[in-house]
């Protein structure tokens, strides 16, 4: 069994070699910027950039709400996506984003009377998404969504569009081109 010894310090000493190669941000590495301060953190990662030319056109869906008063962490995903994309050489022009919002997600697009109305709180995600739409990122609330929480269109913080549903939205999207982010 001279062989596991050496195996062991072989094993030793490829750790040691490879670990700077494959070290990981740690939380304090994460930043907001350049496009929104207040969101859309993200870690460097080293000698990967995105070419200016490169076109971005994404779909995000979004079905579970927020925490009370709380910003959807699903959300500021957009936030983050055109962030970290600017940050490593894309241009904010060529990146086109939706947010298609259905289920318990629906009462996070409505107007802070609404929501105080509603849940008893000011809504916490007003300002994320006014943010992400004044750079033009569409937010599509699901028509089916909005019945069954009895969310009328008068409702929806300025902005907002209602279609028929959320998978009428996708099906939209996609023949513009669209991709649906799995995450």
């Amino acid at each position: 069994m001279k062989s596991l010894p050496l195996l062991a310090s072989t094993l030793a000493a490829v750790s040691a070699l490879s670990t700077p190669l494959f070290a990981h941000a740690g939380t304090d590495d994460f930043a907001a910027g350049p496009v929104f301060n207040n969101y859309g953190k993200h870690a460097p990662v080293p000698d990967v950039s995105v070419s200016p030319q490169q076109q971005f056109k994404v779909a995000f869906d979004v079905a579970k709400g927020a925490d009370v008063g709380k910003v959807n962490r699903k959300f500021d995903s957009l936030a983050r996506f055109i962030n970290m994309h600017v940050t490593n050489g894309a241009k904010l022009e060529n990146i086109q984003l939706a947010l298609v919002v259905h289920g318990s997600a629906t009462l996070d697009v409505i107007n802070n009377a609404a929501y105080q109305k509603k849940k008893g709180e000011d809504n916490g995600n007003l300002d994320l998404l006014r943010a992400l739409m004044d750079k033009g990122v569409r937010v599509i609330v699901c028509g089916q969504s909005s019945a069954a929480n009895d969310v009328s269109s008068e409702m929806l913080i300025e902005g907002v569009e209602m279609d028929l549903s959320a998978m009428t939205a996708h099906a939209r999207l996609s023949e513009q081109g669209f991709s649906t982010n799995p995450f």
